[in-house]
């Protein structure tokens, strides 16, 4: 018999919630006016539209932010960036600069070649062997043309919690804006935008139960920002085309429900990383835990298993029916070592042989227990059959 399969790839994407299906249903279906036009149906749509971004800027304590709704995180991430050097620069020739952490989602790090391009500069900052950028290696990184610092709220590779609050506070202080990639932290630990010392944030449906390509970027009220699509006048200026309503009220609806759910299931989530720890320190000989034992996201783990292949792990972990991913999805594809795991001090060797576990609301022990279980078996597997050197 089939062993039932575990999914632990939660922050790769998340299954749609039945509640977010069923708020976006009437706006695939009759309920599907353009939010431009003037007529019945195009009123219907733009107020159901514009209920979803006072939702999400209301779930986030974003009062005092504008919200565009994007395709997603990628989006987002690359129109703050772009965003804002183009608004510094005045029309003159592009000379503004940027810093960002070495740990970085590739949607921030891949960015910077093509705006180097432009005639842009950015100081890609080092991080410590928790994967943890240091408030002063900021500091130290500002120039009298730093326009932008942009680092990433919770790592999405190691789960490692970036100290925002002292970063954007010593960042702001300077005049200068201050812009954070929240997507894995989200519904996992406390976002409120009207206590953090943040310029721009964004965000993504998908990470919490909403559906694929749609996610927002806030940006606070005052802040220069010239938009990338231009076109029509829609959110409010920042990103022209006409908006997908069913996708901006699940994502809602998605967004609602984690705020909600985070007080009973952060701590939940984190018992069952912690458990998945001790499973794998107590099962699996030389397994190294690259997720910090404090300051993480609560559903992140990775590993090594030193002497195995981290993509044939995953492969045969597949085969066993167990979900688990080598690092980011957006790298999935590049072949490429993991340059989150590099920054934090990993030999290549190490990089290789590593595998990041996600947990989310549809984990619950005897899943982390039957994957610890199964992981065994593959890494043993791996390992007999692996060359001694």
């Amino acid at each position: 018999m089939r062993e039932p399969r575990i999914y632990l790839d939660h922050a790769a994407t998340t299954p749609v919630r039945t509640e977010v299906r069923e708020a976006m249903a009437p706006f695939l279906g009759d309920a599907f006016g353009n939010p431009s036009s003037l007529h019945a149906e195009g009123r219907a749509a733009r107020e159901a539209l514009e209920t979803a971004r006072e939702d999400v800027r209301e779930a986030l304590g974003a009062r005092g932010f504008r919200l565009a709704f994007t395709g997603g995180g990628t989006e987002a991430d690359n129109t703050a960036l772009l965003g804002v050097l183009l608004a510094s620069d005045g029309g003159q020739a592009p000379r503004a600069h940027l810093v960002t952490s070495a740990v970085e989602h590739p949607a921030v790090l891949r960015a910077l070649p093509f705006l180097e391009r432009l005639g842009y500069e950015a100081t890609v900052a080092p991080v410590d062997g928790d994967g943890r950028l240091r408030p002063a290696t900021v500091l130290s990184a500002l120039r009298p043309e730093t326009r932008l610092v942009s680092v990433i709220a919770g790592q999405n590779e190691v789960g490692t919690i970036e100290p925002i609050a002292e970063i954007g506070e010593a960042v702001r202080s300077r005049g200068i804006a201050f812009h954070t990639d929240a997507v894995q932290l989200l519904g996992k630990s406390a976002l409120d935008l009207a206590r953090l010392p943040v310029d721009l944030l964004t965000v993504s449906a998908h990470k919490v139960g909403g559906p694929k390509g749609v996610g927002a970027l806030l940006v606070r009220e005052g802040i220069p920002f010239e938009p990338l699509l231009r076109g029509g006048e829609q959110e409010g200026g920042l990103r022209a085309g006409t908006e997908g309503v069913a996708q901006a009220v699940g994502f809602a609806r998605a967004v609602e429900l984690a705020v909600e759910e985070l007080p009973r299931e952060a701590p939940r989530l984190a018992g069952l990383r912690d458990r998945l720890r001790m499973g794998i320190e107590k099962t699996i000989p030389d397994a190294r835990i690259n997720t910090p034992p404090k300051g993480v996201l609560p559903h992140i783990l990775n590993a090594t298993f030193t002497r195995v292949n981290g993509e044939s792990l995953l492969k045969l972990l597949d085969e066993l029916g167990v979900a688990v991913s080598t690092g980011s999805a957006c790298n999935t594809g590049a072949r490429k070592p993991s340059h989150v795991l590099e920054a934090m001090g990993r030999r290549p060797e190490e990089i290789r042989a590593s595998i990041r576990f996600s947990l989310g609301r549809s984990t619950g022990e005897w899943e982390v227990d039957d994957a610890v279980r199964r992981l065994g078996r593959a890494v043993g597997q791996l390992r007999r059959i692996a060359p001694s050197n």
